[in-house]
């Protein structure tokens, strides 16, 4: 069984058990995430496959933040040839690893 939410602006193919990645949510490490924070988008039950408009009516995921932690560095280079403008920065993005308990329907 596996089900295809919507977190934060993005989509995700969720199932029991595995752990997502997700940007930064509001929350500490061992809360459970609102109902109204994950919207159910696809459910599929052994092949037996609902799809929502937009949102699957009475499907819910159950889900809990692990932890808040920062992604690997991304090195972001400018340079404009033979002008001598050379920058370096680097980024790091803020993430949330979220847990999925439980998936009904």
């Amino acid at each position: 069984m596996y089900a295809i939410v919507e977190i934060a602006g993005q989509q995700f193919k969720v199932q029991k058990g595995r752990s997502i990645y997700t940007h930064r949510l509001e929350g500490d490490a061992d809360a459970v995430l609102a109902s109204d924070k994950v919207k159910v988008l696809l459910v599929d039950n052994e092949g037996s496959i609902s799809v929502g408009a937009p949102v699957v009516e009475g499907a819910s995921v159950t889900a809990k933040i692990v932890e808040h932690l920062k992604g690997e560095k991304v090195i972001v280079f400018k340079k404009k040839r033979r002008k001598g403008y050379k920058k370096k920065n680097g980024h790091r993005q803020y993430l949330t690893k979220v847990l999925i308990e439980d998936i009904t329907l």
